[in-house]
């Protein structure tokens, strides 16, 4: 299953739409007026499913995940040189990718890979395909990309 995420052009907050192959929209991202990153994720039918929350007061950046709104994980920026590194306490799972943060596998446990996510150069705003292995994964890959973007883009406000 291959998921299209791109950033809205004229947004005040952080605004996502994911699409499928077909061009369907599948969840709307909403960042709500908060302190920090609050990422809420909505389906197609308009009821949140999910949402990714910046926990401040931390001395490198972490995220809250939330399925619905119960608790499911969390993921931490590692102190790194060059290649970036995070913590990931949620299913096990665990992310490798290069120095420029363009591409990266989002792998279970075991090294499998469960989804691949790269960064669509040469658009306008912030574009990327996520390919999921299993279509069940999909919100949970879609959750710990967002969470990375928004790491991504704390940074580079600072």
């Amino acid at each position: 299953m291959k998921l299209l995420f791109k950033q809205r052009f004229f947004s005040w907050l952080c605004c996502y739409d994911i699409y499928n192959e077909a061009g369907e929209t599948l969840y709307t991202v909403k960042g709500e007026l908060s302190w920090g990153h609050q990422l809420r994720i909505y389906d197609a039918a308009g009821r949140a499913v999910g949402m990714v929350k910046q926990v401040l007061l931390t001395w490198l950046p972490k995220f809250e995940i939330y399925l619905d709104d119960r608790y499911i994980g969390c993921i931490c920026k590692e102190f790194s040189f060059f290649k970036p590194k995070f913590s990931i306490d949620f299913n096990g799972w665990q992310v490798d990718g290069d120095w420029f943060e363009w591409d990266y596998n989002i792998l279970d446990a075991g090294g499998w890979s469960i989804a691949h996510v790269s960064k669509e150069l040469w658009n306008l705003t912030d574009t990327y395909s996520i390919v999921v292995n299993d279509p069940q994964d999909a919100l949970c890959a879609l959750m710990l990309v967002l969470a990375i973007d928004a790491e991504k883009c704390s940074r580079s406000n600072n």
